[in-house]
Parts: C-alpha cells; sequence; structure tokens
C-alpha cells in the first residue's frame, strides 16, 4: 500500500463552525499546516489536502461528533438515506430512529401504525430539537458544521495560495491550487442549499456574517464555485506543473480505478455532473422547465462517463482518513444477520430490484425477520442484510468492502448519477428510448444482468427510472433528495413491503406517509450565537 505523499492527517483545524464574527483560527500546534506555514508550496499543498478531508468529511469537522451519528460519508449521508428510506435506524443517538419513521403506516389489513415516537411527526420532532441546548442532539446541527468547516477550510487556502512561493510555472501551481478549494467550496454551499432553508455566503477566512440567504441562493453559490474552478482548470490544466499539483493533493491511496487524478478536461466533466445535481434536486419534478431539463442535459452530456475517473475516496491500514469497518452507509450495515448494525437494510430498498438482478444477489442475504422495538419505529423490520465484499460474482457491483484498499466514496458525482439524470432529461423531453438506453448503461455497467428495457411507454420506463436510481446509486445520498423531489415526502408511497411491528406478519400492498420535512430549518445552534440580521431571508421552512 502506498503511503500519502503530503500526510493527510497533518490539518488545519478551524475552530467550530462558522458561528461569530468574532471566531477565530484554533492552532494548537505550530507544526500543523495553517496559513503561515503554507507560505512554502509544501505547505500550502498539506494545507490544501489535509483541511478539505479532515475538515470536511471526518469526526474532526465536528466538535459535537458521536460514533454512533458517524462523520460525514457514513453519518450525514446515512441521515439522508434514512429519510429517503434506504436504511433504518433503532439507535436514538441524534433521533436517528425518529428520522427515517414516517407519520404513518397502514398494512394490508388495514391497520394503520403510527409513529410511536414522541412527537410523533418527523417535522414536529425536527422543530422540538432544533436548540442550542441539545448540542449534537439536533439533527440540523451536523451537516451544516461540517460543511461550513469544510467552507472555512477552503476560504483559508484560498486567502494563502497568492501568498505562496511556487518553483516552476507558479501560475499553473497557484490556478491547481484554486480549482480544488473551488471545487470543494461548489460541494459545500451545494450540500447546504440542498438541504436547509436558508444559509450564510461566507468567503473570508474564520469570521462570519449574519446575512442569511435563500436557499435558491445557495445553490447559485454553489454553481458560482464550480464555474471558478472550472475557470482555474481550463486556464492551467493542460500545465504538467499543474498536474503535479493535483497528483500531491489526492492522497496516493486514494488513486487507483475511480480515483486517479483527473485530466483537465475529466475535471470539468465533474463539476458540469455536480451542476446538473444543483438543479435536479433542488426542483420537483412536477415544476421543471424545458429551459430547466435542456440544461441537465446539455450538463450531462458534457458529464462524467464510464471511463472517467471521479473524485473517489479509499481506505488504508491505518484509516488515515476514512476507516475500513465503517467508511460508508453500507458499511456500518454489515451484520451477521438482519439486525445489521448501526443501519437496518429497508425492505422498500430490497423491493426495488427486479427479478434476476445480480446486484441483488451479489449484495445481500436474507435471514429471519429481525425486529426491532416497536417504540422507535414503525416501518424498520427487515429479513435483509449486507454482505461485506459482496457474493463472490464476477463483474457485478458491490456496495461495499471493508478490506483496507477496496472502498470506494463518492464524493462528488459518478457515472451512474450522470447517465440517470440524462435519462431522465431525455425521458421529460419525449426521447423514451434515449432514456431507457441510459438505464440500460448503468445496469452494463453495473453488472446487473437483466434484460434490457425496449418498451417505448413513458410510464413504464418513468417506473424503471425511479427503480434504478434508487438500486444504482444506494447509499450515495441521494435517495432523499429524489424522494422529496417526487412528491414521495407529501404524498407517501404505496405498494410498499412492510414487516408488522411484531414480525408476524409481511405487507406486500402497504402505504406509507412519511410526512418528513423537506428543507430543515437553519439549526438554532447557528442562530443563537448568529442571529438573522437585516434583510435575511426566513430562516424556517413555512411547511
Amino acid at each position: 500500500m502506498k503511503n500519502i505523499k503530503i500526510t493527510a492527517l497533518s490539518f488545519l483545524l478551524l475552530a467550530g463552525s462558522v458561528m461569530s464574527c468574532k471566531d477565530q483560527l484554533d492552532i494548537q500546534n505550530p507544526n500543523q499546516p495553517t496559513p503561515s506555514t503554507a507560505s512554502s508550496e509544501a505547505g500550502i499543498v498539506a494545507l490544501a489536502q489535509g483541511s478539505v478531508y479532515k475538515n470536511g468529511f471526518t469526526s474532526a469537522g465536528n466538535k459535537y461528533y458521536d460514533g454512533v451519528v458517524g462523520a460525514f460519508y457514513n453519518g450525514v449521508v446515512g441521515i439522508h438515506e434514512l429519510m429517503g428510506d434506504v436504511v433504518s435506524a433503532e439507535a436514538a443517538n441524534t433521533y436517528m430512529n425518529n428520522l427515517s419513521s414516517p407519520d404513518m403506516v397502514t398494512l394490508d389489513n388495514g391497520t394503520q401504525v403510527p409513529n410511536p415516537n414522541s412527537p410523533a411527526l418527523q417535522k414536529n420532532l425536527l422543530r422540538a430539537v432544533n436548540t442550542n441546548s441539545q448540542q449534537g442532539g439536533n439533527p440540523g446541527w451536523h451537516e451544516w458544521a461540517m460543511m461550513y468547516q469544510l467552507n472555512n477550510a477552503c476560504n483559508t487556502i484560498l486567502d494563502a495560495v497568492d501568498k505562496t512561493t511556487f518553483t516552476g510555472d507558479a501560475t499553473a501551481k497557484k490556478n491547481a491550487i484554486k480549482a480544488w478549494a473551488y471545487t470543494w467550496k461548489g460541494l459545500a454551499y451545494a450540500r447546504l442549499g440542498s438541504l436547509y432553508y436558508a444559509g450564510l455566503i461566507v468567503n473570508t477566512p474564520s469570521v462570519t456574517n449574519n446575512t442569511y440567504v435563500t436557499k435558491e441562493a445557495m445553490i447559485a453559490e454553489s454553481n458560482a464555485n464550480f464555474d471558478k474552478a472550472a475557470t482555474a482548470v481550463n486556464a492551467s490544466g493542460a500545465s504538467g506543473d499543474f498536474e503535479e499539483i493535483v497528483t500531491a493533493l489526492i492522497p496516493d491511496f486514494f488513486q487507483n480505478d475511480k480515483g486517479a487524478v483527473p485530466t483537465a478536461g475529466q475535471w470539468i466533466k465533474n463539476l458540469n455532473t455536480m451542476k446538473a445535481r444543483n438543479i435536479l434536486v433542488n426542483t420537483p419534478a412536477a415544476t421543471m422547465t424545458a429551459a430547466q431539463w435542456d440544461a441537465i442535459l446539455t450538463l450531462t452530456n458534457a458529464g462524467v462517463g464510464a471511463s472517467d475517473p471521479v473524485f473517489a475516496g479509499n481506505t488504508n491500514a491505518n484509516g488515515d482518513i476514512f476507516g475500513s469497518s465503517n467508511y460508508s452507509v453500507a458499511a456500518r450495515a454489515v451484520g451477521s444477520n438482519a439486525s445489521g448494525n448501526t443501519y437496518k437494510i429497508s425492505e422498500r430498498l430490497i423491493q426495488d430490484f427486479n427479478a434476476g438482478d445480480q446486484r441483488l444477489a451479489q449484495n445481500f442475504k436474507v435471514f429471519t425477520v429481525w425486529v426491532g422495538n416497536s417504540d422507535r419505529g414503525n416501518a424498520f423490520n427487515t429479513r435483509y442484510a449486507i454482505k461485506d465484499g459482496g457474493n463472490g460474482l464476477a463483474g457485478v457491483y458491490t456496495y461495499v468492502n471493508r478490506t483496507a484498499g477496496n472502498a470506494e466514496i463518492f464524493l462528488l458525482g459518478s457515472y451512474e448519477e450522470n447517465e440517470l439524470m440524462k435519462a431522465e432529461a431525455k425521458l421529460w423531453k419525449g426521447d423514451v428510448a434515449g432514456a431507457a438506453a441510459s438505464i440500460n448503461a448503468v445496469r452494463a455497467y453495473q453488472g446487473a444482468g437483466i434484460a434490457a428495457i425496449t418498451s417505448t411507454n413513458a410510464a413504464v420506463v418513468k417506473e424503471e427510472l425511479r427503480k434504478e436510481r434508487r438500486v444504482a446509486l444506494a447509499f450515495r445520498g441521494l435517495s432523499f433528495y429524489d424522494a422529496r423531489r417526487w412528491g414521495v415526502l407529501d404524498n407517501g408511497r404505496t405498494g410498499a413491503v412492510v414487516i408488522s411491528k411484531d414480525g408476524s406478519s409481511i405487507s406486500t400492498n402497504a402505504t406509507i406517509k412519511y410526512g418528513y420535512l423537506d428543507y430543515w430549518d437553519v439549526p438554532n445552534n447557528e442562530l443563537a450565537n448568529n442571529p438573522a440580521g437585516a434583510g435575511s431571508a426566513p430562516t424556517t421552512n413555512p411547511k
């Protein structure tokens, strides 16, 4: 196993989330890279690598870190997958069990099973615990804190880079650092604008402001940062010095398969995929305009292809950034039976696999019914467990591999996501055959082994698209966005598989009324320390 060229354990730990204009850098160790040590090329690379990965995605970026809740890709993303009904949880840390408890489940025999928690509606629970005194017990805190940590890290990098002395082509090397920082800032604003009703645009290191803006303005800021990244890539991406810096920024053990160092053109493709996502996941499908579908199709046609590397993470034996045993939502669902681990596999995920899909055979095993505490949930009982490393089917996609060096963590987008966004745009524009071809391509890419879609019926292809997004993109944090934009949060799901609370019966035509809040209020952890100033957008969702 290769070592990290510039250790990711050398990082700038920025103090808290962006809470107050008085907040400053909390520099504890003079040997860790900081703006002052970033005056050299090696120093700025160490700062840019370590502060992004550690502050944005690990426990270092969350002062209220809870090992049960997790960090970013195994915790914050898990919250999304709970609400997207890909997994469930019995654990009560940060009210995880409440987050995946629908308002009401109606079984095949007509029995209605309400959310057993108190408050009995997820929406009311989120507001009841949205207080500063809850600290990390407030579910809304975690993504907000970690993404503002990531944003602050990138602000610090951008503030330092023009003061750095470089060897060789200094302009190209500076542009590589800038492209890196602007890409991750784009992600931070995208995540914030895709979950919270309002946010803060903060582009100065270690200070903030009290002018809250709309979620739409947050997405616009995300796109602006992706565009700034593209400008820097286009300006210098062909330079060998640019490539040298990018190669140093990405840890060696990330640089295989999908995590390979991207060319300038491939980097731009990744940015296009993210900009397409920003449109898709933040607009209800029913109100999407023709211009928006055109924009998505244009972006995805220039987005990540099947052979392109993406910004993918990996594990190593030391657990320098991601631990091999718990690096993702899927990794934290592995168990010896259907009880899984922190996360349990949803019966609704399993029912979305088509008959004969080799991805189901590869990744899951069926057991006797696991029955959770009925006072903690009304839809989490399950028969399925995910298999670490798969069941040995060659050429079939594996959701989780906990052997060090064999993980696959999609830090930004992926080919599958890009192609399925393209399929959806084609479908809504009337190209049903083209949509089916894109869905078939993703299934072939993942080794599904099922017959190609040949139907020209738009409704049939739309349903195949819905199922494929749930299956192909499972555990990647997109399911909640889909449930929101497709109206599932408000309208519910019919024909659902649900196991009764005592495990004695299995409904195959149940109705689930989720009722989850579509965009979360700004966390009170922030507002208590940084109240909204004059001219701010509303910080509370009126729903």
